[in-house]
């Protein structure tokens, strides 16, 4: 995997690129691999991806921040961030590379086969970022990222098109293990979610800069606004109003934190016609203006 850089500090904007097996959208790499990758200040900023990054830690210690949260990472961490999170790789006390062992998947959204339950875990950008795995959940996950990590490195050697399959498809096992793991939080495993949640998901991720009434998106989707409010809060607990109004919130938080620009450019990108207008509703979603979110992250 090499990253492009196309944004402006200090958040960084990295695209994906295979540099070992060009047009695969996979890759399978240790973590110390990736951090010989990004020398130095490179390595420490805070970039944001436009594809998956699985991890699961074998061995040390490290805080891996996505999302404005630290993430501490040791034996047993499973960690998947998602294209659009902003994140920063595990650090160590002195803020360079962790001292820690683990195995790294990289792909991209089109790569694992769609599936409802593999969905869930892809399209969902609220989705949880970490789990500490008990020791059987710990032993499955190295088992499968183990045959994952065999047929990417046995790839030149077989047939490139039967082994890109098989890649998929175990890569579509991993994702349905982290389907029915338990969240973070002690409850089951979220039940897969109807047809209407998941399409307003994709449209979602989609249009949230433009597109902010619950109405409009039933309306595109082609559903009466009781039904996809019902869909959401099976899947979610929560409208879709409120599901539009924290993702555009999120999107508001990463520019805020990690960019330059000015309030009124950030309101502009996010589709607010006048910036008054998006000061007053990230106060209300955030409890802080912007000017003092963005302060308080310095």
């Amino acid at each position: 995997m090499a990253m492009v850089e196309t944004g402006q500090p200090p958040l960084i904007e990295r695209g994906y690129r295979n540099p070992t097996r060009p047009g695969l959208h996979l890759e399978v790499l240790g973590f110390a691999e990736l951090a010989e990758r990004l020398p130095g200040e490179e390595y420490r900023r805070v970039h944001r991806l436009d594809f998956h990054h699985l991890a699961l830690v074998h061995r040390g210690t490290g805080t891996h921040m996505v999302d404005f949260v630290d993430r501490p990472c040791r034996p047993g961490t499973l960690l998947h961030v998602r294209p659009g999170q902003v994140q920063r790789l595990p650090t160590g006390p002195d803020g360079g590379p962790a001292d820690l062992a683990a195995t790294i998947v990289l792909f991209t959204p089109d790569f694992p086969p769609r599936l409802p339950a593999t969905a869930r875990v892809t399209d969902d950008p609220f989705g949880p970022p970490c789990w500490r795995l008990g020791r059987d959940d710990l032993d499955r996950f190295r088992r499968a990222l183990g045959d994952l990590a065999d047929e990417y490195a046995a790839l030149p050697d077989q047939d490139p098109e039967l082994t890109r399959e098989l890649l998929r498809q175990l890569l579509a096992g991993v994702l349905l293990r982290i389907a029915r793991l338990p969240a973070p939080d002690g409850n089951p495993p979220v039940p897969a979610a109807e047809e209407p949640y998941r399409v307003f998901q994709h449209e979602l991720e989609r249009s949230f800069a433009v597109v902010r009434r619950a109405e409009h998106y039933a309306a595109r989707l082609g559903y009466s606004l009781k039904t996809l409010n019902r869909a959401c809060q099976r899947a979610t607990g929560h409208t879709a109003k409120q599901l539009i109004e924290a993702r555009v919130a999120l999107e508001a938080k990463r520019l805020l934190a990690h960019t330059d620009l000015p309030v009124a450019a950030v309101s502009h990108r996010l589709g607010f016609t006048e910036p008054t207008n998006f000061s007053k509703f990230f106060t209300r979603a955030a409890g802080r203006t912007p000017g003092a979110f963005r302060a308080a992250q310095t």
